[in-house]
């Protein structure tokens, strides 16, 4: 866990690291992407309809983690969250424009949850400098986003996180550490602040991150990001045990593993996996079980660059403004101008896909 005062030195050193010498040169793992640098990936083509502005910190890796929302009674009412794990939460629109910046400090992944704890979303956020989560409230009434305030959840370091719901209605944070280990809790408000009530602790084994619940399964995804991905009950009481949905090497995933996200269309439920060594996502079917049904890549096209490196990757079915079957919103490791190839780290955002194109494009049914 770095302290408040060592991320204010790390940041110095890198800020003058940037200036004087090539990035090359910056040695500080942070700054080193897990990708291997690809102009596009391996995939099935998919092309983006549009890509959000791109994130404030110049010449850093930065952005890393969406989540989308809908207003459940005006879909064309939407909000993109994106982290900044330097510096905060942006809020954008469904045309990638910022509505909001919260500088709340080094916020890694993002969730949120609709109907929950008595308001109407309830977001949150690992802080990598708290070592815990941080909360937020958006308001469907202004689109706005406020911080609600931070509650501990130490691990090796705040890292992944996910929520999700219980049977019973109850909100459940998932901490993913660093080194793999992982800390459960139950989410109430005492006092008006959210606190946390820690059920379980377990370990994947080594470095992971990405994690998603599916609340109608009860079922919790981990990806270990050198190992693959691992499916747990949400129950606390069935401590460690797991099972295998995918594992490396293979040809379905490129270490790392990295974003986990779900995606329901009607009854069918699929996940996508970030496949960050060779910038693509693989898909499978798990309403059931789990079924795989092929991998695509966000090629340049229509004006807008490729996604590659992917980190956090985030999905919504139904209909979202003018996508009648969804969306999905992934970050970017190289944002360039127009469609231009690069492997130049200038700058991340988040690209926004059709799930349309991706369910036509992998003959999904």
């Amino acid at each position: 866990m770095l302290s408040r005062q060592t991320f204010k030195l790390f940041m110095t050193t890198t800020l003058l690291c940037v200036a004087s010498v090539p990035l090359s040169a910056c040695v500080h793992p942070e700054l080193i992407s897990d990708s291997a640098k690809m102009t596009q990936g391996t995939g099935t083509p998919v092309l983006a309809v549009t890509e959000t502005t791109a994130v404030g910190t110049v010449n850093l890796d930065s952005a890393d983690d969406p989540e989308i929302w809908v207003d459940p009674s005006d879909s064309n009412r939407v909000v993109i969250y994106g982290t900044d794990k330097k510096a905060g939460l942006y809020s954008y629109d469904l045309n990638g424009k910022v509505i909001d910046f919260l500088t709340v400090g080094p916020m890694n992944n993002v969730d949120l949850r609709n109907d929950a704890l008595g308001l109407p979303v309830v977001v949150a956020a690992s802080d990598r400098i708290g070592n815990g989560v941080r909360f937020f409230k958006l308001d469907p009434a202004t689109l706005k986003t406020t911080d609600w305030g931070f509650a501990s959840l130490a691990t090796s370091e705040a890292y992944g996180f996910c929520l999700g719901k219980t049977t019973a209605g109850d909100l459940v944070a998932i901490m993913v550490g660093k080194n793999g280990d992982v800390a459960q809790a139950t989410v109430s408000v005492a006092a008006g602040k959210p606190v946390l009530s820690e059920t379980r602790r377990f370990n994947v084994g080594t470095q992971s991150e990405g994690c998603v619940v599916d609340d109608v399964n009860q079922t919790l995804y981990i990806a270990e990001e050198n190992a693959g991905i691992w499916m747990y009950s949400l129950d606390p009481a069935t401590g460690p045990q797991r099972k295998a949905l995918a594992s490396l090497p293979s040809d379905v995933l490129k270490a790392d593993v990295e974003g986990l996200t779900l995606l329901r269309d009607g009854q069918k439920t699929y996940l996508i996996a970030s496949s960050q060594g060779d910038s693509a996502f693989a898909v499978w079917r798990v309403e059931g079980s789990p079924v795989y049904q092929g991998r695509f890549s966000v090629f340049p096209g229509s004006g807008i660059d490729a996604v590659t490196g992917t980190d956090g990757v985030a999905a919504l079915g139904g209909q979202v403004g003018p996508y009648t079957k969804g969306i999905v919103v992934m970050q970017d490791d190289m944002d360039t101008e127009g469609e231009a190839l690069s492997t130049t780290r200038a700058r991340q955002n988040f690209k926004i896909v059709d799930w349309k194109e991706i369910e036509a494009k992998l003959s999904l049914k």
